[in-house]
Formats: C-alpha cells, structure tokens, sequence
C-alpha cells in the first residue's frame, strides 16, 4: 500500500509493515472489542503491544495502551530480557 510505504519512508523503519483489512490477525489477538465514545459502543481496534519471541511465543502483552511513556515501558523491559 502507498499509505504504508510512505509511513515506512518517513519513520526510517528497516521491517516490513502489515495490513489486516479483514481483521484476521486483529481478531486472533483479541485486539478488536466494544468500546465507547461519547455515551455509544462500537466495535474498534485497542491499542496493544506484543513482545514475541524469536521462538514465536508472546512473552508479554502491553494491553489498552496510552501512547504517552510508552515505547520508553517497551525498551526498559526488552532491555532487561524479561517478561515480567
């Protein structure tokens, strides 16, 4: 997708970006729940980080995360090699 390649050149990332437009991998997650804005529910994507592996097993979940602080959690724990 053009939208991604241009977000990949911009950002400086060296791994290929996904896309999920049927929510396939969204939903095998169980990033994809109700949520609520303004007194309604909808279905939508929460925000969550997965550290996995090298053997292909999730060793933690980030789980309804805020932006703020965040990445900085991420590499204080990969730092440290646990899962907590």
């Amino acid at each position: 997708m053009a939208t991604q390649a241009k977000f990949k050149e911009r950002h400086k990332l060296n791994f290929p970006l996904l896309s999920d437009p049927e929510f396939t991998a969204i939903e095998a997650y169980g990033a994809r729940r109700m949520k609520r804005f303004l007194g309604k529910s909808f279905l939508g994507i929460v925000r969550m980080t997965f550290w996995i592996g090298k053997d292909g097993k999730i060793r933690k979940i980030w789980d309804n995360v805020s932006v703020k602080g965040h990445a900085a959690d991420v590499l204080k724990t990969l730092e440290q090699g646990s899962a907590e």
